[in-house]
């Protein structure tokens, strides 16, 4: 019972850490397993995410930021996950998720244009 405790502690800690992103933290915990999701890693060389993860479902410009963006798909008991990786333009990873390109763009242009409260309380 220790054991699965500290588990869930862990998970709910390794979460915690990705809240700031509009995501289902079940999603995580389904596809954690994925090659896409368990090894592509921040500032990767796309030759070596299109070797861990094969060709994308599609391959997009990015319009907020300059690079590109790939959609996967991941698969598991039936089920299907949009999951995205983002790449500057020097070809590096620079965000990856569960959601797609067009999500991840749409957030990045909300957050944008998001108030933005100073320290001192005033707008």
């Amino acid at each position: 019972m220790y054991m699965r405790t500290l588990r869930v502690a862990g998970v709910l800690a390794a979460l915690a850490g990705c809240a700031g992103q509009a995501e289902n933290p079940i999603d995580y915990l389904t596809y954690r397993d994925e090659p896409l999701v368990q090894k592509v890693a921040l500032d990767m060389h796309k030759q070596h995410v299109l070797e861990i993860a094969g060709p994308p479902s599609s391959e997009e410009p990015r319009t907020i930021n300059p690079g590109t963006c790939n959609n996967y798909i991941l698969h598991k008991e039936g089920q299907q996950q949009a999951y995205y990786v983002s790449f500057n333009s020097a070809d590096r990873v620079d965000g990856r998720g569960f959601m797609s390109c067009q999500q991840m763009e749409k957030n990045q242009r909300a957050r944008a244009r998001a108030p933005v409260f100073d320290r001192g309380g005033g707008y």
